[in-house]
């Protein structure tokens, strides 16, 4: 089977299920694992296509991604040509997010134009159970059965744990952000992640929509923990930008604020989001999970 995956969580996901001589195509955002980097790129990002050496910052980030999207524009192109080149026989993309991937209907609509047209799937998860769904759908439309069980098997195992392990702690406060300009309040899997990792979240709600709100709201929530996840930012350039918003940021008076890896960890819902889980869980109940995945950097506020 040839496949082609046209966002990174699903990237991730064949990877996880051994397919990785099937994969012969993905995003440009598509980083991990360090395989995926050899496929063919069929996309690529038009938000900068100015000047793609300067950088956008948070807030032309989201200016610019609801200019085109409220036009009904796309995010991200598609290479017809090298897509139909590639000859796949599978296409494994979202619905769930615009700004994510391609949209699946002008997937099916580019591919319906080809000579022998592949089958394509949606995986559009919005809670934690959901995106261990997904892996049994992947498996059905690839035939890694067998893998597919290892996976959800070592993942229910890790998140037992995580939840044995902090069953008896006080529960945390917490606000989540996945974004600083506007201020987004992370949605969807996260609020539960919280939950499971021994805290509560102030501001989401599980399976709903990341929201925007406000630096006095999110003071209002009173959270004792600010965890910050930009959508497609590591711990390294989340920090720097928490930096450029250290006064808000410090108005909310929790107690610590840090910057963790969301693209890795939280905004894509593939197999890392356990990942993510036991960061969570790291950074609310230290002495209960010492050890976990990724990088906490503590944002110097105060």
């Amino acid at each position: 089977m040839r496949i082609v995956s046209l966002v990174p969580h699903a990237t991730e996901l064949l990877f996880a299920l051994g397919l990785d001589d099937e994969i012969v195509g993905v995003t440009h955002e598509c980083d991990y694992p360090l395989d995926a980097l050899e496929r063919t790129r069929v996309t690529r990002d038009v938000l900068n296509d100015n000047d793609p050496t300067q950088p956008l910052s948070a807030g032309e980030i989201d200016a610019a991604v609801r200019e085109r999207t409220e036009k009904g524009e796309a995010i991200y192109a598609l290479d017809n040509d090298v897509l139909e080149a590639l000859e796949p026989d599978l296409i494994v993309t979202q619905a769930l997010c615009p700004v994510c991937a391609v949209s699946v209907d002008d997937v099916r609509s580019v591919v319906a134009a080809f000579d022998d047209p592949p089958k394509v799937i949606a995986l559009d998860p919005t809670t934690l159970g959901e995106t261990m769904g997904d892996i049994r759908t992947v498996a059905q439309a690839t035939g890694a059965k067998e893998a597919a069980l290892t996976l959800v098997a070592s993942q229910r195992a890790r998140i037992d744990r995580v939840k044995i392990a902090v069953k008896d702690a006080e529960r945390v406060p917490v606000a989540a952000i996945e974004w600083l300009d506007p201020v987004f309040v992370g949605g969807h899997w996260v609020p539960q992640m919280i939950e499971l990792a021994g805290g509560i979240d102030v501001l989401g709600f599980p399976g709903e929509r990341s929201e925007t709100t406000t630096w006095d709201l999110v003071a209002a929530a009173q959270p004792e923990v600010v965890v910050l996840m930009p959508c497609g930012y590591d711990e390294e350039k989340t920090l720097e930008e928490a930096l450029l918003f250290a006064e808000p940021l410090r108005s909310v008076g929790a107690r610590r604020v840090v910057a963790l890896n969301g693209s890795a960890y939280f905004s894509r819902p593939g197999p890392r989001l356990i990942d993510g889980l036991e960061l969570l869980a790291h950074v609310l109940h230290p002495d209960l999970v010492p050890d976990a995945p990724g990088v906490v950097l503590d944002v110097p506020l105060y």
